[in-house]
């Protein structure tokens, strides 16, 4: 790593959190002549990329940035650099760096440097609202705003799996949720499709995320967890408010996959080209009932296999009088085959604006999950 790079990823570790771009500018711009930084994020709604400036949003899906963005492979266009600022598969934007000489090797050494802020940006989020605000479209609804803070990101990439998810309408969302966590030899996968209005339906549903969690982290089978779940739902609203979900472990070395169905979403199998919708033991939602006895099942996956999992939003989504349906929805996830899930995922939300002809009027969750096989 040459030695301006290493300096630029240590003013990074040592700036004010709301001066990260600021800090990698006093690198670059006396090592290299690249006075001209910007971070571009993309919004809630993966559809616009902000500047944290002045500097007007990128809309347009055959400019540069979003290029960059979409194939996560730097841009050099004109002395302009478009670089992604991606950590563990997380797309947070892009940089964009000017004046930039066409230079390979700097190229690389700028996506080191990008890299590097992704995960600054991770760790100072917590602490300051400089860049969440700077990455909206629009304001968010209270409910929205508790809906995206509970989420555990919106895409990632590890060995074995890739994994992507969205919330749509992304501005006004209510209780349709996912969550996910992986310790290297398992991953665990929730989906919520959320009922009631507002504030109550985010209440309910960061009531029942924070259950699972606190029944995973505590070692609890998925059976357990589905059961911990429904207890803590029942015990607050004794059977008057529920949840339905689809709990998923995925053993990362045998790609045996273990499924609680809690009135669920939609889980679909794209194999071969092919798409089925995977039959599932349907229980009660969490909360319905007190005591509730769950039971996992199992099925195996195949190396390439890709799952899809979908709220009743996606199905029932209506224009001009018309529901979108499954017929419809097998057709499109067969096209995205070639994609990276979260360029699925956003696809398929595309696809539902464009058919309703706006956002969604009811909550709707999609999740992506590639099966790549196991590793070391």
């Amino acid at each position: 790593m040459s030695e301006p790079v290493s300096r630029a990823r240590r003013a990074l570790n040592e700036a004010s959190a709301d001066r990260l771009v600021a800090g990698i500018t006093d690198v670059l711009a006396p090592s290299y002549g690249i006075t001209d930084v910007e971070l571009y994020q993309v919004d809630y709604r993966l559809a616009e990329l902000l500047p944290l400036g002045e500097a007007d949003p990128i809309t347009s899906p055959g400019h540069p940035a979003w290029r960059a963005f979409d194939h996560q492979a730097p841009i050099l266009t004109d002395g302009t650099a478009w670089i992604p600022v991606t950590m563990r598969g997380e797309r947070r934007g892009v940089l964009y760096l000017s004046p930039v000489p066409d230079d390979p090797q700097l190229l690389a050494a700028l996506a080191d440097v990008a890299t590097a802020l992704a995960h600054e940006l991770a760790a100072v989020s917590a602490g300051t609202d400089v860049y969440r605000t700077a990455r909206r479209a629009q304001r968010l609804t209270l409910a929205a705003e508790m809906q995206w803070d509970l989420l555990p990101g919106r895409s990632r990439i590890r060995p074995s799996f890739s994994l992507a998810g969205q919330l749509e309408p992304a501005y006004a969302v209510r209780g349709d949720s996912f969550d996910w966590s992986d310790d290297g030899q398992r991953l665990w996968l929730s989906t919520i499709n959320g009922t009631g209005e507002g504030v109550a339906a985010s209440l309910l549903t960061s009531l029942g995320t924070q259950a699972l969690r606190n029944a995973r982290r505590a070692g609890l089978s998925l059976a357990d967890q589905a059961a911990l779940a429904d207890q803590a739902i029942y015990d607050l609203h004794r059977g008057e408010q529920h949840l339905s979900a689809l709990l998923m472990e995925l053993d990362l070395r045998s790609g045996m996959m273990t499924v609680v169905d809690a009135g669920s979403p939609r889980l679909v199998l794209l194999r071969d080209g092919e798409v089925t919708q995977q039959p599932l033991e349907a229980q009660f939602p969490l909360g319905m009932f007190e005591a509730t006895d769950y039971h996992a099942q199992q099925f195996p996956l195949q190396v390439g296999d890709r799952i899809f999992v979908v709220s009743d939003g996606v199905v029932e989504a209506t224009g001009q009088h018309v529901r979108y349906g499954e017929t419809a929805l097998d057709r499109f996830l067969r096209r995205t085959g070639p994609m990276a899930p979260l360029d699925a995922v956003r696809s398929l939300i595309g696809d539902l604006r464009a058919f309703v002809a706006g956002d969604l009027a009811d909550d709707a969750v999609v999740v992506c999950l590639d099966w790549t096989g196991p590793h070391s």
